[in-house]
């Protein structure tokens, strides 16, 4: 049976001021700079611990791995996120440590929608939703509350492009509410954007 909602998994404490000071430190550019530079070891350590362990170490943020369909090549790409939890929805920010375009992987979800999300060793095939207004700029805000690194990202990205924002819902809870079933409807080549 497909999952219904995503698992509650944070490695580590998360003790708000080892965190804090990670944050802290991760907002200037030099930094972002070097977490840009991890990016394929921490991608690497995730996939092979399926969402359990990262790169980073036990801090306390909630992580997922974000594997979407490359909108080029076709091929599985996978990307290290942090996540805010809005009910049944995880919601992901395209901050891209605030360099001046867009990541890969916003672009893969506009492209398809569909998605896979691994957390804490489980993987849970998703449907994403760009969010505009109102609700972006409350869960711009709500990563701002996580970490100041997140406000700067946002702030010199937000000089050259708008950063998007992603709501990430179980696609058997999206087929449980419109079909009554939690097995979502097969794919036709032709939804495929």
């Amino acid at each position: 049976m497909s999952e219904v909602s995503f698992p509650e998994s944070v490695w580590g404490a998360g003790r708000d001021s080892t965190r804090k000071r990670v944050m802290k430190l991760a907002s200037s550019p030099l930094a972002a700079a070097l977490a840009r530079l991890s990016v394929p070891f921490d991608r690497f350590v995730l996939a092979r611990t399926k969402g359990r362990y990262t790169a980073m170490g036990p801090i306390g943020m909630p992580l997922l791995v974000l594997t979407t369909t490359g909108r080029k090549s076709g091929q599985p790409r996978q990307q290290p996120l942090t996540y805010v939890r809005d009910g049944d929805r995880l919601v992901v920010v395209g901050t891209n440590f605030g360099q001046n375009h867009h990541p890969a992987w916003t672009s893969n979800l506009l492209a398809d929608h569909r998605a896979d999300v691994t957390i804490g060793g489980h993987t849970v095939p998703a449907v994403a939703t760009e969010l505009h207004g109102e609700e972006q700029r409350r869960f711009l805000h709500a990563f701002a509350e996580i970490g100041e690194n997140y406000a700067a990202y946002a702030e010199r990205a937000g000089r050259e492009r708008e950063v998007r924002v992603f709501a990430l819902e179980p696609a058997a809870r999206i087929a449980l509410r419109e079909n009554g079933t939690a097995t979502p409807p097969a794919v036709e080549e032709s939804d495929v954007v």
